[in-house]
């Protein structure tokens, strides 16, 4: 069926990392699976970033940093497939071990807005 997305392991996107020569470059984000070889040389922040988290799940940086809806719509056209479900269903366990760190830190009002404010500069940043 046209347009139906593959799915993928994410032991088929860990041998996708880029090390190689002439291999691809593929990241997870949201359980979506998506080829940046082409668009790592044009990415605003440069092609480290995407390198650190090439062949593996980037969602929480990815999400941390904050992206433009440029940005969201460009990635999009990257998309080449999506997570099996068992894989889908471990990455959602693995950043759920992620967030209680946030709820249980209690950060003062100065701290909180100092926080926000460091996002929002790096929002601007990367557009």
């Amino acid at each position: 069926m046209p347009g139906e997305l593959m799915e993928y392991t994410l032991a088929e996107v860990a041998l996708r990392n880029g090390k190689q020569a002439g291999s691809p470059t593929w990241i997870v984000i949201r359980d979506a699976v998506y080829d940046v070889t082409q668009y790592m040389e044009d990415h605003p922040g440069g092609s480290e970033l995407i390198s650190e988290w090439a062949g593996r799940d980037g969602t929480k940086d990815f999400d941390d940093f904050g992206h433009s809806a440029d940005a969201m719509r460009l990635l999009k056209t990257l998309q080449v497939g999506v997570l099996v479900a068992s894989d889908q269903a471990k990455n959602r366990k693995k950043h759920a071990t992620d967030g209680p760190k946030e709820l249980v830190e209690e950060l003062s009002p100065e701290e909180l807005m100092k926080k926000r404010r460091s996002k929002r500069r790096m929002f601007i940043l990367c557009g």
